[in-house]
């Protein structure tokens, strides 16, 4: 359907296999527990997810709590669901629900008394529209308010309690970002401070950076940390602690090797928070009681991982997929009986490429030219242009209709309709050095067209325009999306817009 992804880009061209060495190691995740890949993205993992439902669960008892006790039995269902939909609203619009890493209730003290004060006076006033003889007087008014706003500050207060001794029993392990001497400091703050709940478990070192040393001495505190800089050293990180935290100490978008960083941690569900010079620069004054960690400057981002709709994706995939099959055996019958007159023996040509999280799959297309051996199958970058392609061969690849055996792949869960194209390990490899934005590529299932392909970015063109398009696909996925690439590679294969 789309012309092949291996296809060379001219700022990077491959020199010829003769000139290559073997790849003594490529980026095979090793079987078993111990396999580099990320799990699933879980959103809202960290401290968000387990903080919202009690401080929500205190705010409801604290309104139902006063209503009873200023409205009595005039209380109706109704009247405390309005009052506590507007509520919850107001405190969610302020932020009540993104508490910092070490909250204070009494730092909510002043929001909250001004939100009760506009809840309880919207509420009286429909009141005494309502029922004009029920009407509250203004004494009685402020006395909800006070009560209101004392009994949500008290509730908050023992969710704030109970989260801090759970932090201090069950610390979560938590990635540095940055260089010392900044990273080296905010880690023996986290070893020292229990209360934040946070356990450092390594450095990443964005690759933009100079290394420095071997390892990032968090203070007499704890051990020294080790530094992260590839990303199979991180994979294992994540995996190996379950890491729940990441705190930048630089800014994540300041190159775009942090801003590569940043995308895959939040694909991750990690919690992310930004500390001391990234805090600073994100345009929101921290509050000295609570945003900050041990006197460094900290926010939470507030990000969510990109929903992906797998289960939709794949029932499309397999509804479009398996009728293509059908709908297309007779032309596959006929492209595979002209290939075995046209070239002989071997009609399909079978590659292992990239897939998902980095795992490897066997893809399949129509044999359109005959390679020396294997090597140089894996490490020839462009063959377009290949004498020992025969007419056939040509055909074939100029209408894309070598491609219409990766359905099988898609039939299978090995690649999808629509993703980022696959490539074969040993580019990969070279492309995780070069281009800082490739490696979110594989957070998707691959597919046989893609966003990339339909804006032209087809044979000799750049790999760092490719991932863009790729991981701007992936970050706003929708089916609709995917329905109009669809469209538009069936447009382009009529057009004759393969290689």
């Amino acid at each position: 359907m789309t012309t092949e992804s291996a296809d060379a880009h001219r700022s990077a061209r491959v020199p010829p296999p003769s000139a290559v060495p073997r790849p003594a190691a490529a980026v095979r995740p090793p079987r078993g527990p111990g396999r580099e890949t990320l799990p699933p993205p879980r959103p809202g993992r960290g401290v968000r997810q387990r903080t919202v439902a009690p401080l929500m669960a205190a705010d409801a008892l604290a309104t139902a709590a006063t209503a009873l006790l200023v409205l009595g039995t005039a209380t109706t269902p109704a009247a405390l669901g309005l009052l506590l939909t507007g509520l919850l609203l107001l405190h969610s619009h302020a932020g009540l629900y993104r508490p910092g890493p070490a909250p204070r209730a009494l730092n909510d003290l002043p929001t909250l008394l001004g939100r009760s004060a506009v809840c309880w006076c919207a509420a009286a006033a429909v009141l005494a529209a309502v029922h004009p003889g029920q009407a509250l007087p203004p004494a009685l008014l402020a006395g909800a308010v006070t009560v209101h706003t004392a009994l949500a500050c008290g509730g908050r207060a023992v969710v704030h309690r109970a989260r801090r001794g759970a932090a201090r029993r069950r610390p979560r392990a938590t990635l540095i970002v940055g260089t010392d001497p900044a990273a080296g400091q905010l880690a023996a703050v986290l070893h020292t401070r229990s209360e934040y709940g946070m356990r450092p478990v390594g450095v990443v070192i964005p690759p933009s950076l100079p290394p420095g040393g071997a390892d990032t001495p968090p203070g007499p505190a704890g051990p020294p940390l080790p530094r992260l800089g590839s990303a199979p050293d991180i994979t294992r990180a994540v995996i190996q602690h379950t890491v729940r935290d990441v705190v930048f100490t630089l800014p994540p978008y300041g190159d775009p090797h942090t801003a590569a960083l940043l995308r895959r941690f939040i694909d991750q569900g990690s919690a992310v928070w930004l500390a001391g010079a990234a805090a600073a620069r994100e345009g929101r004054s921290p509050h000295a009681g609570t945003d900050h960690l041990g006197g460094f400057a900290c926010r939470r981002l507030d990000t969510a991982p990109p929903r992906h709709g797998s289960w939709r994706k794949r029932i499309l995939d397999l509804t479009l997929a398996a009728a293509g099959l059908v709908v297309t055996a007779p032309l596959l019958l006929g492209c595979a009986l002209a290939v075995r007159l046209a070239d002989g023996p071997g009609v399909l040509f079978r590659q292992e490429r990239i897939g998902r999280g980095g795992r490897r799959f066997t893809l399949l297309k129509f044999r359109t030219w005959h390679p020396y051996d294997e090597h140089e199958a894996a490490t020839r970058w462009s063959v377009a242009d290949e004498c020992r392609m025969s007419r056939v061969g040509r055909l074939l690849r100029r209408t894309s209709l070598d491609e219409l055996p990766q359905l099988w792949n898609v039939l299978r869960g090995q690649m999808s309709l629509v993703g980022p194209r696959p490539e074969r390990p040993f580019f990969v490899e070279q492309f995780l050095r070069t281009c800082p934005e490739y490696g979110a590529r594989h957070r998707m299932p691959v597919g046989m067209t893609g966003l990339a392909q339909v804006h032209g970015l087809r044979g000799d063109t750049s790999i760092e325009d490719r991932a863009r398009f790729d991981n701007l696909y992936i970050d706003s996925w929708s089916l609709r999306q995917d329905l109009l690439i669809l469209l538009r590679t069936v447009a382009s294969v009529v057009r004759l817009e393969g290689r």
